[in-house]
């Protein structure tokens, strides 16, 4: 099913780089249409905020706030300023031509002139036993958003993962934590040579070899890691008051069914210093263009740049 509208822009993603650009996008009368997703990638409408409790570090929150809360702020300022949002999920595009197709889930067909695309990513996790039912409970994907929060200071952590991502959040961690536990599955990292020595360095710092973890531990609260050496098969319990997963990101691009440049991953690529990509028209921000901040200040600055960029583009082809 579709209609004869063709919209100014429609907003893919409903996280702080998608409503940021909704917000700028509705004030300078462009009319979004926002696709806020129904559990994409697992998580529900607002993006990976949803899933966390305390924020501590989005400016103007002096006592914090909590994620979903702060989302729902967002999505009820989009909506004052006209934003038209949508809880459905697009599962398919097609920017082949112009106007771009946009479907949903049950085949229903919208028409853009712009598209800005604030899908996110979703950071990868292992399901092992105790990691649902003791999630937002001592367990986080980010040591950068979490690490500082007093849930966490003074205690033993575990962060499981070999990479540079792995060591960067450990060292972080090491600021707040008592001791930190990695657990990396080979014999050797995945890490730079000058990330593996600062971890080397750091006295906090043990890094467990050739260790799988098999199992969450704790009731109302995170209090341990069940681990196992890979090659002996022996079982061993680490005291921790929190696990911080570092193995990765999924950046939530499969729907675009490789029309526009990503790297290797599946990270849309951007011109520098921008969120145009690789078809005009197409604008990309948030955690689905960056791998390297992923925080929420840093995505509603880049939504406040593809709103602008759409704005200037809109107004360019019809002059």
């Amino acid at each position: 099913m579709s209609n004869d509208r063709v919209e100014n822009v429609v907003i893919i993603g409903s996280g702080p780089a998608g409503h940021t650009a909704a917000i700028y996008a509705a004030r300078a009368d462009l009319e979004p249409l926002m696709y806020e997703g129904f559990m994409a990638g697992n998580i529900a409408a607002g993006g990976q905020l949803t899933t966390t409790t305390d924020v501590e570090n989005y400016p103007g929150f002096p006592e914090g706030i909590q994620g979903p809360e702060l989302m729902d702020e967002m999505r009820k300022q989009s909506k004052r300023f006209g934003t038209r949002i949508k809880t459905e999920t697009i599962a398919q595009v097609d920017l082949s031509q112009r106007p771009f197709r946009l479907q949903n889930e049950a085949g229903d067909e919208v028409r853009t002139e712009s598209v800005i695309i604030a899908t996110g990513a979703t950071a990868k996790t292992l399901d092992l036993p105790g990691v649902r039912r003791l999630w937002q409970k001592g367990i986080s994907a980010c040591a950068i958003c979490d690490g500082a929060l007093p849930v966490f200071r003074n205690k033993p952590l575990v962060v499981i993962g070999g990479g540079d991502s792995a060591c960067e959040e450990s060292l972080y961690l090491s600021k707040f934590g008592s001791e930190i536990h990695m657990l990396v599955r080979r014999d050797q990292m995945r890490a730079s040579r000058i990330m593996q020595q600062r971890v080397a360095d750091n006295p906090k710092i043990t890094v467990h070899w050739n260790t799988l973890p098999v199992e969450v531990l704790g009731n109302d609260l995170v209090s341990g890691v069940r681990a196992k050496d890979k090659h002996t098969g022996e079982h061993r319990d680490i005291e921790a008051g929190g696990l911080f997963f570092a193995i990765g990101h999924q950046p939530n691009t499969a729907f675009l069914a490789g029309q526009l440049d990503a790297d290797e991953v599946g990270y849309l690529k951007t011109e520098p210093e921008s969120t145009r990509t690789s078809i005009e028209g197409v604008f990309a921000c948030g955690d689905v263009k960056d791998k390297v901040f992923r925080q929420a200040v840093t995505a509603a600055g880049s939504g406040c740049m593809a709103a602008i960029e759409a704005e200037r583009w809109l107004a360019e082809r019809r002059s």
